[in-house]
């Protein structure tokens, strides 16, 4: 995806790999909390990633969302520059 955006408009590769890099610590931190789930409720672990994956696709979404929303009103009614979203220098 990142070479089939136009040369001026890429970001940083710094900005591209911590965008990408936290990407996958929430994955792997998720992988993990599946595996030791599995481990303790001796659960299947598929079911159990399914129900992870629905609830993070659902009501994490909505969380983020929502948790984005009241952050940047409160960055902008403080009219703090440094603070907003998807600004990065």
């Amino acid at each position: 995806k990142r070479f089939k955006e136009p040369k001026e408009e890429r970001r940083p590769w710094r900005i591209w790999f911590y965008d990408t890099s936290k990407q996958a610590i929430g994955a792997l931190f998720i992988h993990f909390a599946n595996v030791f789930l599995s481990d303790l409720t001796e659960e299947d672990p598929c079911s159990l990633y399914l129900i992870n994956f629905i609830l993070d696709a659902t009501l994490g979404m909505l969380l983020i969302w929502l948790g984005v929303k009241v952050v940047s009103w409160i960055v902008q009614r403080k009219k703090s520059t440094y603070l907003v979203f998807g600004e990065y220098g």
